[in-house]
């Protein structure tokens, strides 16, 4: 059964009976691989109107509704309420207050408020499944007597929906949050990858989605859990062309983080492993995208990654050959105008490259 946001007054007969499961997909596919061919060739005969969640949860604006917390300011998680005042926050947020952040009363327990949290549960999953009929408009709003506007299936949304509040939680440090909304969100897409197949498209949002989820272990501590979903988020990535120039720098800094993993657990030889994937990766992203600076950046961020492994483990000739290779690359790298916020990063990794050789020669 399809899931309708429990704030809409009634479904209407026609909501989405008449639509195949996957029609909005197929047609959002079809109009991002036509360059909006589709969209041109409709526009005489509709116009598209996105519809706005009421309270205000949508990708495109930033406002807190009333299922908000005020504190990580994403919809609230594990809703826990302040006595005696009986304002309502994520239990991790409230947690840190002695007093209560919105009118300063003295919090003397904190208690579940399941019955809210049902609420909030029961909008998560139905935002963003709204689907209207097509409507003819009046005066005020009139495209023309031929014309009939549709309210898109904003189902399309949705994943950017949930990654928006899972970002504000993670900000926050509210992990347990973010880690739910994007666990639901990697399920939708899943979901669409059944109907639709292993498209660029899906394939890159899952492999962005599971990158994330591995943050979140990470900092939750949970290092097994964030190399499952950083290989996961490789796994993904690695069906897509190289030549995208984002779906590559998402790709080698999953497989950088896997690294990191390893390497924090004494795994080095593991650790190697992956920065060289990484360090390959943006290798071929500069062939593809030899003027953008910020790969040239990483190249060299890469190559003192894996030197320092090889410090580590004796192999000292290797290491001070891929120090001085990254040190060429960023004294070469000459920045545009538009790219000044990126000389700060150059120089502080042009120092930690120099530092090392002069470790060296001191030593």
């Amino acid at each position: 059964m399809t899931p309708v946001c429990p704030f809409v007054k009634a479904s209407r007969p026609d909501d989405g009976s008449s639509r195949k499961p996957g029609e909005c997909l197929e047609k959002h596919a079809a109009e991002h691989e036509g360059g909006g061919k589709a969209k041109k060739e409709s526009v005489g005969a509709s116009a598209t109107v996105s519809p706005k969640c009421p309270f205000g949860y949508d990708s495109q604006t930033f406002k807190l509704g009333p299922h908000s917390c005020m504190i990580c300011q994403a919809l609230l998680f594990d809703c826990s309420k302040c006595v005696p005042c009986s304002h309502v926050y994520c239990k991790v947020c409230i947690s840190r207050f002695k007093d209560c952040p919105l009118c300063g009363a003295d919090i003397e327990r904190i208690e579940a408020d399941t019955d809210l949290q049902s609420v909030v549960d029961r909008f998560v999953d139905g935002h963003a499944r709204i689907k209207r009929s097509h409507v003819g408009m009046d005066k005020e709003g009139k495209v023309g007597e031929n014309k009939k506007v549709i309210y898109e299936d904003v189902s399309l949304e949705r994943g950017a929906f949930l990654v928006q509040q899972a970002m504000r939680a993670f900000r926050a440090q509210n992990v347990e949050s973010a880690r739910s909304r994007l666990s639901l969100c990697a399920e939708d897409i899943r979901g669409q990858i059944e109907i639709a197949g292993n498209t660029s498209e899906l394939c890159s949002q899952l492999g962005a989605v599971l990158g994330m989820l591995g943050d979140c272990c990470r900092s939750m501590g949970d290092a097994g859990s964030a190399v499952t979903y950083f290989e996961e988020s490789v796994e993904f990535l690695s069906k897509l062309p190289a030549a995208d120039l984002e779906i590559m720098h998402t790709l080698s800094v999953s497989l950088n983080k896997i690294g990191d993993l390893k390497y924090y657990d004494g795994d080095l030889e593991a650790a190697r492993s992956y920065y060289i994937c990484s360090l390959n990766v943006r290798r071929d992203a500069i062939k593809h995208h030899p003027s953008v600076s910020s790969q040239t950046l990483d190249v060299a961020v890469s190559l003192a990654k894996v030197a320092d492994v090889d410090r580590t483990i004796g192999k000292e000739d290797a290491a001070l050959d891929r120090f001085r290779e990254a040190i060429k690359l960023l004294e070469s790298l000459t920045l545009k105008p538009e790219e000044a916020g990126l000389e700060q990063r150059r120089l502080s990794v042009l120092e930690f490259l120099n530092n090392q050789l002069a470790e060296k020669q001191s030593g």
